[in-house]
């Protein structure tokens, strides 16, 4: 038998056969349609009243019209049987039976607005250094105050790096191929609809807090079989049914649930908004350190293409010294496997280039078949890159407050599967017009409405939700373990980093130191040459190994600067935790 509901509508023969615990042949026989479903309406929902226990027995009369005055507007003839007294005594308090219609929403948002049930999320705990080890001592002590007066802490921010960072190269070119990655770059393109598609994720779990609402018509024209059973001879067996409707349905938020998916799918998305700025950091990096590494090949190929031009005057002078009989064919012969090695060196820095100027075309999204960067040695300063404090790094890295976010999401599916242990209640109203008849369509009479609401509550389930709720503990664990971990990254990061800084400084003072050296040994070898002194492969090893030394300190340089650029990824770049949408 289908569930009793409160109603309150004239309609067709097949309204009537929705009552289903009512004798239909004493209405056919008694009384007309209509009068049949007034009656109906009323024994309903006597019944009702009688199966809720809460009315009164003087107000339990029922007359042809629906029921009486007294109580007509009380909340508990309109609940289904479902909800019985006793079955909603733990769950809401027993004087809402008695409230008016216009004041229901009251209790039921005070009700909403509840503890939302599981574990509220903190951040996992992580204590930072004082200081970064590659930076020295972790605190100096301020001078003495000066007179009338004392010193003003300094902020750590103060001189961070924001936005732009790139711009502290000074290089107009790296500007302008930086510039090109936040509009036309497609990776970023594509992590940025990743992003808006976990925002919109977010809007749609909000949409549960309010109720749906829902409408439609229908109209026809309908035979009953005059065989069927209880037929009685000379009743009317063709009939119009024309129906309007709407329906409302609200599921409030008892337990929280709404309000952690909520929560759950707000952290999700700032979660993948901290990810396009990890993916947009890491582009930026690229891109300068390519454009570094392309700069210190221009260096190398202006140090061998000078390298060249002197050994072709080297060449000649060996030429000319074998003519005239001062040296020897094995000193030409020396001097032209130099000259060609270096250009076979030349030749091959070509490659290398070549495959950072796509790098860099990719990147900035340019046409490889029209893009190219005109040759410019890497003679650019070096800039200092300010660290602040160790504890920054937690607020200013995007993959740490990626990872952080992905640990609140976690959390919140805790919630989650622990509000599957609590009963679930929706409120439901529809109401519309129905009628045999188009004049009669859109009347008063016509009018129908029912108003009721459900609770269901999972009695066995062999455990599920328990390990549901097991494995969204675990899963929490495992993300706040997974955001530790990407911290202790992340200072290991930046410790390398400052590290090869500071090592490649001292290398780069010695490197410099050699190719002085060397320099000073080729010029006396040549000039001891060039006197008939000595052979000509004492000259040979000394530019060999002042060319060595020279190519060594460029790459030196170009090290140095990526490591300055990987010190500023490893920093975080120009972003912080604030630029993360709320």
């Amino acid at each position: 038998m289908r569930p009793l509901r409160t109603s309150r509508h004239h309609g067709s023969r097949k309204d009537q056969m929705r009552f289903a615990a009512l004798p239909l042949r004493t209405f056919r026989s008694q009384r007309s349609r209509r009068e049949q479903t007034r009656i109906a309406q009323g024994e309903t929902l006597g019944m009702l009243g009688k199966m809720v226990g809460a009315v009164p027995e003087g107000r339990r009369e029922i007359s042809r019209q629906g029921f009486a005055q007294p109580w007509r507007r009380s909340l508990v003839p309109l609940l289904p049987c479902s909800l019985s007294s006793r079955s909603l005594a733990p769950l809401l308090p027993r004087f809402l039976f008695s409230i008016p219609y216009s004041l229901l929403p009251i209790p039921l948002l005070l009700i909403s607005a509840c503890k939302p049930v599981g574990p509220n999320y903190s951040r996992p705990a992580y204590n930072a250094p004082p200081a970064y080890k590659e930076m020295g001592a972790a605190s100096v002590l301020p001078p003495p105050n000066p007179a009338g007066g004392a010193w003003q802490p300094a902020n750590p921010s103060d001189g961070m790096l924001k936005g732009k960072w790139w711009e502290i190269y000074q290089d107009p070119q790296l500007n302008n191929l930086e510039e090109r990655i936040a509009t036309d770059n497609v990776q970023l393109k594509q992590a940025l609809e990743t992003y808006l598609a976990a925002r919109d994720q977010v809007a749609a779990a909000r949409a549960n807090f309010y109720p749906t609402l829902s409408a439609g018509s229908s109209a026809a024209r309908e035979k009953y079989s005059e065989n069927e059973p209880l037929w009685r001879a000379g009743s009317p067996t063709t009939y119009g049914d024309f129906t309007i409707a709407g329906q409302a349905t609200w599921e409030p938020d008892f337990w929280g649930r709404i309000r952690r998916t909520v929560e759950q799918a707000r952290a999700s998305a700032q979660a993948s908004a901290a990810d396009m700025a990890a993916i947009d950091l890491t582009l930026h990096a690229e891109m300068a350190t390519d454009y570094f590494a392309l700069r210190g090949l221009d260096s190398q190929i202006k140090l061998l293409t000078e390298t060249v031009t002197d050994l072709e005057r080297q060449l000649d002078l060996a030429e000319r010294r074998f003519t005239g009989g001062v040296a020897t064919q094995v000193d030409v012969a020396q001097a032209q496997t130099q000259l060609e090695t270096v250009r076979a060196q030349l030749v091959d820095l070509g490659v290398a280039r070549a495959q950072f100027e796509h790098a860099i075309g990719t990147i900035a999204n340019y046409n490889l078949s029209g893009f190219s960067i005109a040759p410019s040695p890497l003679d650019l300063a070096l800039p200092k890159v300010p660290t602040g404090v160790p504890s920054q790094l937690l607020e200013r890295r995007p993959d740490i407050a990626a990872a952080e976010r992905q640990s609140a999401a976690a959390n919140a599916q805790i919630g989650i599967a622990i509000s599957a242990f609590y009963p679930s209640i929706t409120l439901g109203a529809s109401g519309g017009f129905q009628s045999t008849s188009l004049g009669t369509w859109i009347q008063g009479p016509s009018s129908m409405w029912t108003l009721g609401g459900q609770a269901a509550e999972l009695l066995f389930d062999a455990g599920q939700r328990h390990a549901l709720t097991d494995a969204a503990r675990h899963s929490y664990e495992a993300q706040a373990d997974g955001y530790r971990n990407t911290v202790f990254s992340a200072f290991q990061d930046v410790e390398d980093q400052l590290a090869a800084l500071r090592v490649l400084e001292q290398e780069l003072t010695v490197e410099q130191r050699a190719v002085d050296a060397a320099q000073h040994s080729f010029n006396l070898s040549n000039s001891r040459y060039k006197g008939g002194v000595t052979s000509y492969l004492e000259v040979l090893t000394a530019e060999q190994t002042l060319l060595q030394d020279q190519v060594t300190a460029v790459n030196i340089e170009s090290r140095q600067f990526a490591a300055s650029v990987s010190l500023i990824r490893a920093l975080g770049g120009g972003w912080d935790v604030t630029q993360l949408p709320k």
